[in-house]
C-alpha cells in the first residue's frame, strides 16, 4: 500500500539547477578555473562536499573543500537573492491533491538544510512535509542509497510503502539502491539524465496527481490498478487470478452471442488475457477491465475502452460483458457511465464509439441511454452493425443538462415543503427560471 511519496528538491520542486550550475561556474572563476556547464552537469544530485571534493581533483587545486563550499554558497545567495529559484509547474498541486488524500511526504535532497527550508516555505509547501532529510544528514551523498534509506526510517515505513520523484541518474540510483520505486521527472534543465533505473517517466507535472501515483506504484509491484468505482460496483484492471472466473462466464451462450474474440481453450484465454494485462494496460493507460461487485468483491463481468480500427478509422470503443445471472439489474449502465467519465473527465479522450450488432437490442438500449448517438450502419466482423459515437463536447452538455435537472428538483423539493398546498404551476410561475435550460 502506497503511504508516502519522497521528493528530490533541486530539479523537481525548483527548477534550480540551471541557476546551482552557473553559480557553481561563476564561484570557481575566482579560483582560476573555467568550468563548462557540460563537465558541471555530472554534479547533479550529488553533495557539495563531493562535488567540490571532485573539482579539487580534476583540476588539481591548492585550497579546501570548505573553502570552495563557502565561495560557491556566496555566489548562490547572491544569484538567488538576484534571481530566485522558479518552481517547477504544477508541482505544489501535486503535494496538495497527495497531502489530502492522507499520503506522507519527505523531501530527500542533497542539497544544505537551510536551502531546502529556504525553497520550501518560499513555495508554501513546507507545511505538507512531514520530513525534511539533507544532505547535511547523512555521510554519502547519491547515488549511495542512504539518503533514502533514512527518509524511510523517518517516516515510519517500509521501502516497498514509498514512492522517489527524481530529475537525475544518481537520484533514481540510489533510490533504486534503497529498494523504492522511482517516477523519472525529464526536466530539460537538468542535464543529459540517464533515467533508465525509474519506474515510469513523466515531462510534466501538469497531469500527475494522487490517482496517477497510486496507479504508477501499483503497476510497478505488479498489482491491479483500481480505475474507479460507483455506488454498487468497482471497476479494475484484471489479473491473470481473474481470468478463469471471466472464462466460466464466457461459457454462457446468450453472453458469447456478440462477442468475437473469445477462444475455447482455457489456456489459451489465459496466455492471450495476460499479454493484454501486461502490455496494454501499462502502455495506453486503459483497455478493458474487470467489473466487481462493491459488497462481495465477485467478478461479474468486464467493461473498458480500447484502441480498435473500426470501419478504416481507428478508433477508441466501449466495451461491456456481463455474467447472464446479473443481466436486468442496471449493472451494464452503470458500469459504461462511469467508464465513459473516467475516458472524458480523467483520460482526456475526445470521441468514443460502441459497434452494435443491429439484433443487439440491450447494447443499443444502453448506448442510447448514455448519450450515444447512431453515427451509421457498418459491416464489422462480418455482423450488420450502428456505429453509435458520443463526442467530449455532447458528453460535458449531457452533464450540464444533467445538473440543471437536478438543481431544479432540489428547489422543487424545498418549495414543497415550506409552501404546502400551493399548485404546482404556481411554483413554475414564480420560480420560471427553473425551466430555463440555459
Amino acid at each position: 500500500m502506497l503511504k508516502a511519496v519522497i521528493f528530490d528538491m533541486d530539479g523537481v520542486l525548483v527548477d534550480s539547477e540551471p541557476l546551482n550550475l552557473q553559480a557553481l561556474i561563476n564561484a570557481l572563476k575566482d579560483f582560476g578555473v573555467e568550468l563548462t556547464l557540460d563537465y558541471c552537469s555530472q554534479f547533479i544530485g550529488l553533495s557539495n562536499t563531493d562535488t567540490m571534493r571532485q573539482i579539487i581533483d580534476d583540476y588539481k587545486l591548492d585550497t579546501t573543500v570548505n573553502e570552495l563550499i563557502l565561495a560557491n554558497k556566496v555566489m548562490k545567495r547572491k544569484m538567488i537573492k538576484e534571481e530566485g529559484y522558479p518552481p517547477i509547474p504544477f508541482v505544489k498541486t501535486l503535494i496538495q491533491n497527495l497531502y489530502r488524500n492522507g499520503i506522507k511526504m519527505a523531501v530527500a535532497s542533497s542539497s544544505p538544510e537551510a536551502d531546502i527550508l529556504h525553497v520550501t516555505k518560499t513555495l508554501g509547501i513546507y507545511k505538507y512535509f512531514d520530513k525534511i532529510i539533507s544532505g547535511d544528514f547523512v555521510e554519502h551523498s547519491k547515488p549511495d542509497p542512504e539518503i533514502f534509506t533514512l527518509a524511510l526510517k523517518e517516516l515510519g515505513i517500509s521501502a516497498s510503502q514509498a514512492m522517489v520523484i527524481e530529475d537525475s541518474m544518481n537520484g533514481t540510483i540510489a533510490a533504486e539502491g534503497a529498494g523504492i520505486k522511482t517516477i523519472g521527472f525529464l526536466n530539460p534543465n537538468s542535464g543529459n539524465q540517464d533515467l533508465s533505473h525509474a519506474c515510469v517517466l513523466i515531462e510534466s507535472f501538469q497531469d500527475v496527481n494522487y490517482h496517477f501515483i497510486e496507479s504508477e506504484y501499483r503497476r510497478a509491484y505488479g498489482l491491479p490498478v483500481e480505475i474507479t468505482k460507483t455506488k454498487r460496483l468497482v471497476i479494475r484492471e484484471l489479473t491473470v487470478d481473474d481470468i478463469k472466473t471471466m472464462y466460466k462466464i464466457y461459457q454462457d451462450p446468450k453472453v458469447r452471442e456478440y462477442i468475437d474474440d473469445i477462444d475455447d481453450y482455457l489456456q489459451n484465454e489465459i496466455d492471450k488475457h495476460e499479454a493484454y494485462i501486461n502490455n496494454v494496460y501499462s502502455f495506453f493507460g486503459y483497455g478493458l477491465w474487470g467489473v466487481f461487485k462493491k459488497d462481495s468483491n465477485q467478478l461479474i463481468g468486464r467493461c473498458g475502452i480500447q484502441n480498435r480500427t473500426i470501419d478504416n478509422r481507428l478508433e477508441i470503443e466501449l466495451g461491456y460483458l456481463l455474467d447472464g445471472d446479473h443481466w436486468g439489474m442496471g449493472y451494464a449502465l452503470e458500469c459504461t457511465k462511469a467508464v465513459l467519465s473516467y475516458a472524458f473527465e480523467y483520460l482526456g479522450i475526445q470521441r468514443i464509439v460502441a459497434s452494435i450488432d443491429k439484433l443487439n437490442a440491450r447494447s443499443i438500449n444502453i448506448a442510447t441511454k448514455l448519450g450515444m448517438l447512431k453515427e451509421k450502419e457498418i459491416i464489422d466482423n462480418c455482423r450488420h452493425c450502428y456505429l453509435y459515437v458520443i463526442t467530449k463536447d455532447a458528453y460535458d452538455k449531457q452533464l450540464e443538462k444533467e445538473e440543471a435537472s437536478r438543481r431544479k428538483e432540489a428547489v422543487y423539493k424545498v418549495l414543497n415543503k415550506y409552501e404546502d398546498g400551493i399548485d404546482t404551476a404556481v411554483y413554475k410561475k414564480r420560480y420560471r427560471y427553473l425551466d430555463n435550460d440555459n
